[in-house]
């Protein structure tokens, strides 16, 4: 299947099951209070990835360091890298080895992102809040599913920070700020 196909069915499934899932969603609680934050930083970087220029999606701030389009990339990789230890597995056409190669328009890398926060939304809101102390391991750390949830949310604030900071060197405001 190509990629414009499969990229296609699956956003057609996660529009399909998301409101199910969204009727599902915690209230209250660190599932919820996770989503919250969660979802506001997926939400910027959506603004900010369609506010970036496609041009500007190869400009890196030197040798060595991510481009643009692999910051945004890196994020949906970790998207799927962070359900593992969750029990839910990384999709089989999901290649985390090659995730940050950017591809050849604006639209793939944000149907990539799109996905990518609707596969780790759908692993929060199906672990059970009764799992929120039980261990896990990140990158070899020891820490819990709540641990883990914590991890996540600041590698996406992280990595959210730097592409603000490539999108106004490459004079683009953040659209949530003007």
């Amino acid at each position: 299947m190509r990629f414009g196909n499969r990229m296609s069915t699956l956003l057609l499934a996660s529009a399909l099951a998301a409101p199910a899932l969204v009727a599902q969603a915690p209230k209250t609680g660190w599932r919820a209070e996770f989503l919250g934050v969660f979802s506001s930083a997926e939400d910027k970087y959506y603004q900010l990835a369609q506010a970036m220029p496609w041009e500007k999606y190869s400009w890196r701030p030197g040798k060595g360091v991510r481009s643009v389009c692999e910051v945004f990339l890196h994020i949906s990789g970790a998207n799927y890298e962070f359900t593992e230890p969750l029990g839910v597995k990384t999709p089989a056409d999901v290649n985390l080895k090659t995730i940050e190669t950017c591809p050849d328009s604006k639209a793939k890398v944000l149907a990539t992102m799109k996905t990518s926060f609707t596969h780790i939304r759908n692993a929060v809101i199906g672990t059970p809040d009764s799992d929120a102390d039980k261990a896990v391991t990140l990158f070899g750390e020891h820490t819990t599913k709540r641990g883990l949830l914590m991890s996540t949310a600041e590698h996406a604030g992280e990595h959210l920070g730097q592409a603000i900071a490539y999108a106004r060197t490459n004079g683009v405001v953040p659209p949530w700020s003007k």
